[in-house]
C-alpha cells in the first residue's frame, strides 16, 4: 500500500525524538532504496551531501547534528512528510497480511536462505559487478515485499568491484576505493556479550576466521561475510577484498568462505533454513558443509547426499562451458583435502562430485556439476536458457530427462522507476502489487491516460536524462569529454530518438554491433529530419581486454566529427547511471550473440518508464516479444557460424532501425503525437509489466521450487 492510499487520520503523529530515532533506523534499512518519499526526505536534509555521497543516507545522517534535525523537524510541512514516510515504514515492517502469509506461511519459522556471490542493491553499496548481482538484489527486495522469510548471504567486498576511468587513449582503467562499513547501511552481527559472531573455515593448512555484517532489506536480511581480521594471515584477509578479484586461488578461497563459511554462520546464528538456494555455482561448497552435518549424525554417504539434495535448489545462468568455475585437482587438493578428511569424505569421492565424467582423472572440478549433483531442483533463467542448460549437461544424466527447468528473470519494478514516473502512475492508481501483476488493472489504468499524457511523460523523462548526462560529462575527466567541440549544454537533444545501450561489456554482448557499417549508421544518426542519438555505458572485467577494446572502439567513434554530441559514453557505470538511462531513453538496444544472453533483464527495466525494447530474440525478450510491443532483431533462430551470424544481425539491426523504429517514432499526427509509437508503449505495458517482474519470479520460485523442500 502506498502512503497516498492511507487516510491521514490513521497516521499516528510521532514526536521529534521518535522521528529522529526512526529516521536513524530507516537510514539503515534498504527499504528506502525503493521508496522515493523516503529518499526525498534524506535528500531534503542535505541535497549536496545526498548527491556527493552517492545517495547514502547513513552519511547524510552522520553529517547532520541532532540540534539541526530537531530544528528542521519543527517545520510542520517537513515534519508531516517525515511522519508519513515513517508510518509507511513501520506499517510495512509490521504487515501481517502479505502474500507469504496467505500462500507460503510454512516459511515463517524456517527461512529461504539465498547464496549469491554478489548483490546489487543500491549505488552506495558497490558489492556487485553486473546482472547476477542486480538480479540477486531485486530478488531479495521482492521477497521482502511478498513477506517471505528470506535471508541472503554474500561476501563483504571492502574495495567493491572497481571505479572505471577512461584514459586519453579511451582505455578502461580501474581504481579501487576502501569502503568503511560504519559509513554504509550495514551493522556488525554481535553476540549477547557484544562481540562479533565468528566462525572458522579450514583452507589448505590454515584456519580462516570469518565475521559477518548485516543489511536489513525491508523485511528481509542480507548477511555479508568478512575475513579482514587481524587473526588471519595477510593473504586470507584479502579474500573478501574485491568482487571476483584475483586468480583461481583467490576465487576458490572466496567460494569456500561463501559456501562453507556462510553455512556455518547461518548455523551459528541459530537459523534453520527451509531451503538453500544457490544463485550460480559460486556457493556450491555449502553442499559439502551440509553433507558433513549429515555424516556426523551417522548417516551413510548415500543417505546424507539424499538429505542434502532435499534441502537445496540451484539456479544456473551461464550458457557456455567456459563460463563455469573449474578448479584443478592440485588446487582442490591443496584447498580442501584437509577439510574432506575432517568430515570423513574421501578426496577422490569429493572430486567425483564435481567432475563431468566420474573417475576421469583429467576432468577439472566444476562447481556447477557439484550443484547439479547435490540439488533437488535446478533451473535456467529463461525458457531458452533452460533449454541450453539441459543440452549442456545432458551427459550427466544418461538415459534420463535432464532435471533443469526454467524461471524467467524479472526486475523489482519500484527500484527501477524514477520519482517522476511513480508520481505519474500515482495520478491514476496507487501503484500497488495488483497494478504490477494484474493485466486487467493495468488496462483500467491505461484507459484513463491519454496519448498526449504518455508522450509528455516521455519528454520529461528524456529531459531528466539529458540534463544528467550533461552534468556527468562536465565531471568526466577523459579526453572524450574535453575534446568535444560543442559546449556540454548542447550535447544531445530532447527531440531526437534516443537509444540506450548499457551493461557489462562482455564481448558476446557485442556493444559495437551498431557501428558495423560506419557510413550507414552515420546517415541514420545525422538525418536532418529524423535524427538519432545513442548513449552507452558499461564496465569490462579488469582482465577482459576484448571488452576493453569494445569500449575503446565506441569512444573512438564518439570522437569522430560526424558523431560529436550524438554518441556518448558515460564512464563508471553503476545502478544510478542505469536508473537514469532506462528511464530516459526511448529505445533499449540489446544485441547479444544468441543464445548467450541468459536472460538480459536490463530491457525489462524500461517497461514501466514507457520505453520500448529493440533486441535479439534471446533471453526474456524471446518470450516477451509479440510483434506489437517493441522490435526484434532477426528471427528466433541462430546459425553455427558466429561471424556470419554477426553480419546477419547487423544487417537486420539496420533494416529494422531504418524501416520500422525511426519511422514509427517520427510519424506524427496533427498534434505532433506519434500515435503508432504510443500504441506500442501501451502494448508493452499491457503484455510485459505483469510478467517480467521479480514479484512473479519469486512467487514462481516459492511455489515451484522452495515449497517442495
Amino acid at each position: 500500500m502506498s502512503i497516498t492510499s492511507i487516510e491521514k487520520t490513521d497516521i499516528p503523529v510521532y514526536s521529534i525524538p521518535q522521528q529522529i530515532s526512526l529516521l536513524e533506523k530507516l537510514s539503515k534499512n534498504l527499504w528506502w532504496s525503493w521508496n522515493h518519499h523516503a529518499q526525498n526526505i534524506f535528500a531534503e536534509l542535505s541535497p549536496r551531501l545526498w548527491s556527493r555521497y552517492n545517495h547514502n543516507p547513513i552519511l547524510v545522517m552522520h553529517n547532520i547534528s541532532k540540534d539541526e534535525l530537531t530544528a528542521v523537524l519543527s517545520d510542520n510541512v517537513f515534519a508531516s512528510k517525515v511522519n508519513d514516510v515513517l508510518h509507511g515504514f513501520e506499517t510495512y515492517l509490521s504487515d501481517q497480511n502479505t502474500w507469504a502469509d496467505n500462500h507460503a506461511s510454512e516459511f515463517k519459522p524456517n527461512p529461504v536462505v539465498y547464496f549469491s556471490a554478489e548483490f546489487g542493491l543500491h549505488e552506495c553499496l558497490p558489492i556487485y559487478s553486473g546482472g547476477l548481482g542486480i538480479l540477486a538484489g531485486d530478488h531479495i527486495k521482492s521477497a521482502s515485499d511478498l513477506g517471505i522469510n528470506f535471508i541472503g548471504v554474500t561476501l563483504f567486498y571492502r574495495e567493491g568491484y572497481f571505479n572505471q576511468l577512461i584514459s586519453n587513449e579511451g582505455w578502461q582503467q580501474e581504481e579501487y576505493t576502501l569502503y568503511d562499513p560504519e559509513k554504509m547501511p550495514m551493522h556488525p552481527i554481535l553476540d549477547e556479550q557484544g562481540n562479533p559472531v565468528t566462525v572458522s573455515v579450514e583452507i589448505g593448512h590454515s584456519v580462516v576466521d570469518v565475521v559477518a555484517w548485516e543489511i536489513p532489506v525491508g523485511r528481509a536480511r542480507l548477511i555479508l561475510l568478512d575475513t579482514n581480521l587481524d587473526s588471519n594471515e595477510g593473504h586470507y584477509r584479502d579474500i573478501t577484498c574485491h568482487v571476483y578479484g584475483g586468480d583461481s586461488t583467490t576465487r576458490i578461497n572466496q567460494e569456500i568462505i561463501l559456501g562453507i563459511g556462510g553455512t556455518r554462520m547461518i548455523e551459528k546464528l541459530g537459523i534453520v533454513p527451509k531451503v538453500y538456494h544457490m544463485n550460480e555455482g559460486h556457493s556450491a561448497f555449502l553442499t559439502l558443509e551440509l553433507l558433513a552435518r549429515e555424516l556426523k549424525q551417522g548417516k551413510s554417504l548415500e543417505k546424507g547426499i539424499e538429505s542434502v539434495k532435499s534441502q537445496c535448489v540451484f539456479t544456473t545462468h551461464t550458457p557456455v562451458p567456459a563460463g563455469h568455475d573449474r578448479f584443478t585437482e592440485d588446487l582442490m587438493d591443496y584447498s580442501l583435502a584437509k577439510y574432506a578428511k575432517s568430515i570423513n569424505l574421501k578426496f577422490e569421492y569429493l572430486m567425483n562430485l564435481g567432475r563431468e565424467h566420474k573417475d576421469n582423472a583429467d576432468d577439472l572440478f566444476t562447481m556447477t556439476v557439484l550443484c547439479l549433483h547435490m540439488s533437488r531442483k535446478a533451473n535456467g533463467v529463461s525458457e531458452l536458457n533452460g533449454e541450453i542448460a539441459r543440452g549442456m549437461w545432458t551427459h550427466l544424466y544418461p538415459g534420463q530427462e535432464v532435471p533443469i527447468g526454467h524461471v524467467t528473470n524479472g526486475i523489482h519494478v519500484k527500484s527501477w522507476i524514477t520519482d517522476r514516473t511513480e508520481t505519474f502512475w500515482s495520478r491514476y492508481t496507487d501503484f500497488d502489487l495488483d497494478f504490477i501483476t494484474d493485466p486487467e488493472k493495468m488496462k483500467e489504468t491505461l484507459d484513463k491516460i491519454s496519448d498526449s499524457e504518455l508522450w509528455s511523460l516521455r519528454y520529461r523523462l528524456k529531459r531528466d536524462l539529458i540534463e544528467y548526462v550533461r552534468h556527468k560529462l562536465e565531471n568526466q575527466k577523459s579526453v572524450f569529454a574535453s575534446e568535444l567541440s560543442i559546449p556540454h549544454f548542447d550535447i544531445l537533444s530532447t527531440d531526437a530518438l534516443t537509444i540506450g545501450f548499457a551493461r557489462r561489456f562482455a564481448t558476446y554482448k557485442r556493444a559495437p554491433l551498431i557501428f558495423s557499417d560506419i557510413d550507414r549508421i552515420a546517415g541514420i544518426i545525422n538525418n536532418a529530419d529524423r535524427p538519432v542519438q545513442i548513449i552507452f555505458s558499461g564496465k569490462a572485467h579488469p582482465r577482459d581486454n576484448g571488452g576493453k577494446k569494445f569500449i575503446q572502439k565506441i569512444i573512438s567513434i564518439a570522437r569522430m566529427p560526424q558523431f560529436f554530441g550524438k554518441i556518448i559514453f558515460l564512464e563508471n557505470y553503476d545502478i544510478n547511471i542505469a536508473r537514469h538511462l532506462i528511464s530516459g531513453v526511448d529505445v533499449w538496444l540489446n544485441n547479444p550473440l544468441r543464445p548467450l544472453e541468459a536472460s538480459g533483464t536490463s530491457g525489462e527495466k524500461i517497461i514501466a518508464n514507457c520505453g520500448l525494447n529493440f533486441s535479439i530474440l534471446d533471453g526474456w525478450w524471446r518470450e516477451g516479444y509479440n510483434g506489437e510491443n517493441g522490435w526484434a532483431i532477426g528471427k528466433d533462430e541462430n546459425i553455427s557460424d558466429q561471424e556470419q551470424q554477426t553480419k546477419l544481425d547487423a544487417l537486420n539491426l539496420y533494416e529494422t532501425l531504418e524501416n520500422e523504429v525511426v519511422p514509427t517514432y517520427y510519424n506524427r499526427d496533427e498534434n505532433n503525437i506519434p500515435k503508432a509509437w504510443i500504441q506500442k508503449v501501451r502494448a508493452s505495458l499491457m503484455s510485459l509489466l505483469h510478467q517480467y517482474n521479480t514479484h512473479r519470479m519469486v512467487q514462481d520460485y516459492c511455489l515451484n521450487y522452495y515449497k517442495d523442500a
